[in-house]
């Protein structure tokens, strides 16, 4: 592989530099011009970072949420215990709440896109137990006239820079919104079960991309899991094999308004 000659090495770094001047980088949370702010660290600048609370081991094998003790085999929290989750394993890179919130809606509700290769990278990395093996990524579905109104399935971006990352074929029809459920901001666990119970489907065409595949299913944020177990039923219904779900952030609290 040719180097870089010294001259044009200069040139780049200048050019760089000059760019950075007159568009200066911003916080991916804050917004904030990066420059004099200690520089930028992974798209976010040095005050955003540490407000992102990322989830590491010790966690969770089922539900992906951080358990307070480490050990040396995979452990199973009480709350999977006392309610197992129609899908096999989750994982999220970090708690929704911080910065990491501010992210996902600035990418879900401001058409904020920029940071969605940085956050596929961070999703690979939380899940990458769960991608290893992987056959199919397939996106959360949005229903029709939600799509419409919002021209975006982040869900879908995110599988999208997944798939690509780690060369694993994402589908992005392989689960369909059959009917449009009232948003499930401000529900009870079980109010967002009954919402979107029935509400997903595999068509007859996409079949064969499902059976006996491992599949992982990508969304944004899981708060009590109800969309990631109605996903995962209806794929295993329809033959999955294995069925796992990543997301960019999760909620580890009860719930509380607005979440």
């Amino acid at each position: 592989m040719s180097e870089l000659h010294p001259a044009g090495e200069f040139f780049s770094r200048a050019t760089g530099k000059l760019v950075d001047f007159i568009l200066p980088p911003l916080c991916l949370a804050c917004r904030a011009p990066v420059q004099g702010q200690g520089g930028q660290i992974g798209g976010l600048c040095a005050k955003c970072w540490p407000r992102v609370d990322f989830i590491e081991p010790p966690r969770c094998d089922r539900l992906g949420i951080p358990l307070p003790f480490p050990s040396d085999a995979p452990m199973v929290s009480a709350a999977a215990l006392a309610d197992p989750p129609v899908y096999d394993r989750a994982r999220a890179v970090a708690r929704y709440d911080g910065a990491m919130r501010e992210l996902v809606h600035a990418l879900k509700y401001r058409d904020r896109h920029e940071g969605v290769k940085l956050f596929a990278r961070w999703m690979v990395h939380a899940g990458a137990d769960v991608l290893e093996g992987a056959d199919v990524i397939v996106p959360v579905p949005l229903a029709r006239t939600r799509l419409w109104g919002r021209r975006f399935n982040q869900a879908a971006l995110l599988a999208r820079a997944i798939g690509r990352a780690v060369n694993i074929a994402e589908t992005p029809f392989a689960l369909e919104r059959i009917r449009r459920t009232p948003s499930q901001v401000g529900l009870s666990a079980e109010q967002r079960r009954r919402n979107v119970a029935g509400a997903f489907r595999v068509p007859e065409r996409e079949r064969a991309q499902v059976a006996e595949r491992n599949i992982v299913i990508v969304d944004d944020v899981i708060t009590t899991g109800a969309t990631a177990n109605a996903c995962a039923r209806t794929l295993k219904r329809a033959g999955a094999a294995r069925v796992d779900v990543l997301a960019l952030a999760r909620v580890t609290d009860p719930l509380t308004p607005g979440l």
